[in-house]
């Protein structure tokens, strides 16, 4: 899995690039827990759900249809009746791609099982034919034990810097349309 800080980034930024008129901070924290909420799943280890269950690591939590879910429902706790607006959608997308994020950082990733992408409709794991991002290893001592600075440097390179890149441009245009 990608390390929680680098999910975290690209929820921030995803909730962060929206438009001036939705509110963007509370969107960037929005998306920073929906970005991280799927690796909550590794607490299926301690009740005995295996790996490679419907349930376990990688598998519902990082599932689209679960992004869709948790991005509405938290759309709806945000903007309440305002939610059926054309800036509902624009807020519950946003939301919905900042949870989907998790899986799809998760599926570059070069260790694993891979990710559940349409559980509960198909329960075949994925990874993209391109992996270049090192897994990190659950749990914080583990991974503050390990390679943490090599893991974090791969991340850096290969999501951190182009995500912050498109945040620049995307705030530069922003600020460029609304002058």
């Amino acid at each position: 899995m990608a390390t929680a800080f680098t999910h975290a980034l690209v929820g921030c930024a995803l909730g962060g690039a929206a438009p001036s008129r939705l509110p963007r901070k509370r969107l960037a924290l929005a998306g920073v827990l929906l970005a991280v909420l799927p690796d909550l799943d590794v607490v299926a280890f301690a009740l005995g759900v295996p790996y490679g269950d419907p349930l376990g690591h990688r598998g519902f939590t990082h599932s689209i249809a679960f992004a869709a879910a948790a991005g509405g429902l938290t759309a709806l706790a945000m903007l309440g009746s305002r939610v059926r607006s054309r800036d509902g959608l624009v807020v519950a997308g946003i939301l919905t791609l900042a949870g989907a994020s998790h899986g799809f950082l998760d599926a570059f990733t070069d260790a694993g099982r891979g990710v559940g992408f349409w559980i509960p409709f198909d329960y075949t794991r994925y990874f993209f034919p391109w992996r270049p991002l090192a897994t990190s290893p659950i749990g914080v001592e583990a991974f503050f034990q390990g390679r943490a600075l090599r893991i974090l440097w791969n991340e850096m390179q290969w999501v951190w810097l182009p995500v912050l890149s498109l945040t620049a441009l995307a705030a530069h245009l922003r600020r460029r349309h609304e002058t």
